[in-house]
């Protein structure tokens, strides 16, 4: 459930440095280049060290450091091989000591509880020039320490990579127990790392394809029932489930448009499907395909001026976009396969989604015009793409040939593939916004 914290976040030093990180001599070079078509980059080796104040210190290095080694774009290093020991936040580190374990850039810092408030210090240093590149502390309540180590982990990844961090944000994806027949599927909610997981429906229902809008507090979701189905608006904050109304047929697929006011679906009568729009103000809705295909899985454009689509018309599922009033329809996808699933990048430069060939499924992404396709993985079953707010890391659903279904995760180069640490079967993810 949602955690309403205000984080005060007080800039203690913001160091000038004057060479760019990693160029104070050739040998040193540690400037991250991150470039979606390249998949060479290399992780830099950076040191966070357990921070002062005793187990609550070393429990936020250890997410921190957990992070960024999951971004694939850092390498932390073992702290075995650490020579200073107990650092102070206070005090300039031994440069020489993390020089001489390759350490390219350290993170120090301390916690301490004021008045019940727990704050959080913390530095970033360029070991090789010696800087400070960033310094900044935190205040929070103590139970909220995650946020403080997920919020300063974002703030370590936008200054060495130049990108907006995607650590402080959490998940809603479809929980799953019991076997294929018998499946239970409930709503559930977890930080991006896994952890804090936490169940929004009682498995009393089958739940599907849940979507988060816009603010990070309000979930959409299909519920399907013996009596049909229909589509739910879930406010985290509140608590508080209401349905969009009753519709003639199946209603499947929603999603929030990027201002949060509306909801595009499909509804399905007779073996034809077809996509609306809903304005969620005054629930007016609009029917906005009227093609005799299937169409479904619509994705508003960042500007929420477009709808990418997925349709049969062609004779199999390929991609398709068009205004988002429905207006001139264009095919986008011209690969062997089937392509479902589509969802825009929140940088507007990509479209994610899963292809079916060659006996495999894969989730690529191709540029918005349809230009530039890439295939990033392949198994036996891979499907649902969704993206972290900062458009470089998609996570997604994979089911072997036994049933057994988990989430992973995959940047846009394809290199960095790995599982989400969360434990149980869990399939259809959602990537909230960062949060407040």
């Amino acid at each position: 459930m949602p955690r309403n914290v205000r984080f005060q976040a007080l800039v203690a030093a913001f160091a000038a440095v004057v060479f760019a990180f990693g160029l104070a001599a050739p040998a040193a070079r540690a400037e991250i280049e991150v470039n979606v078509n390249r998949g060479d980059v290399q992780p830099l080796p950076i040191a966070v060290p357990a921070f002062g104040g005793g187990q609550a210190g070393a429990d936020i290095a250890s997410v921190i450091g957990a992070n960024l080694q999951r971004s694939g774009l850092f390498r932390s290093l073992d702290p075995a091989t650490f020579i200073e020991k107990d650092l102070n936040a206070a005090v300039q580190p031994r440069f020489p000591d993390w020089k001489q374990i390759n350490a390219q850039a350290l993170v120090n810092g301390q916690v301490t509880v004021q008045d019940g408030r727990l704050v959080v210090d913390f530095r970033l240093w360029d070991v090789f020039s010696e800087q400070q590149l960033l310094g900044l502390q935190f205040t929070s309540s103590p139970e909220n320490w995650r946020r403080v180590a997920h919020k300063i982990s974002d703030q370590i990844y936008e200054r060495l990579t130049g990108e907006k961090g995607y650590f402080d944000t959490r998940v809603v994806f479809v929980a799953e127990t019991g076997g294929r027949a018998t499946r239970t599927k409930r709503l559930a909610i977890m930080d991006q790392d896994g952890a804090n997981p936490s169940y929004l429906t009682d498995g009393s229902y089958i739940v599907m394809s849940p979507r988060f809008s816009s603010n990070s507090q309000e979930i959409t979701y299909m519920a399907l029932r013996p009596e049909g189905s229909a589509i739910y608006l879930f406010n985290l904050e509140t608590g508080r489930r209401e349905s969009l109304g009753a519709f003639k047929g199946m209603v499947f697929a929603p999603r929030f448009s990027p201002d949060g006011a509306r909801v595009a679906f499909s509804v399905e009568r007779g073996g034809n499907s077809d996509i609306f729009v809903m304005d969620l103000r005054n629930r007016s809705s609009a029917r906005i395909t009227s093609d005799p295909a299937i169409d479904t899985s619509p994705s508003f454009s960042p500007d929420g001026s477009r709808i990418v689509f997925n349709s049969d018309r062609s004779g199999t599922p390929q991609l398709y976009v068009m205004g988002a009033d429905g207006s001139a329809p264009r095919r986008l996808s011209y690969g062997q396969g089937r392509y479902t699933t589509p969802v825009w990048s929140p940088t507007g430069e990509f479209i994610a989604f899963t292809k079916q060939s060659g006996g495999e499924f894969h989730i690529g992404v191709m540029r918005a015009d349809g230009s530039d396709e890439r295939l990033l993985t392949s198994s036996y079953m891979d499907e649902g793409p969704t993206w972290a707010p900062n458009g470089r890391v998609l996570m997604f659903s994979r089911e072997t040939a036994d049933g057994v279904s988990k989430l992973w995760s995959v940047d846009v180069t394809g290199r960095i593939l790995q599982p989400v640490p969360y434990p149980a079967n869990a399939s259809d993810p959602a990537w909230s916004p960062l949060l407040n």
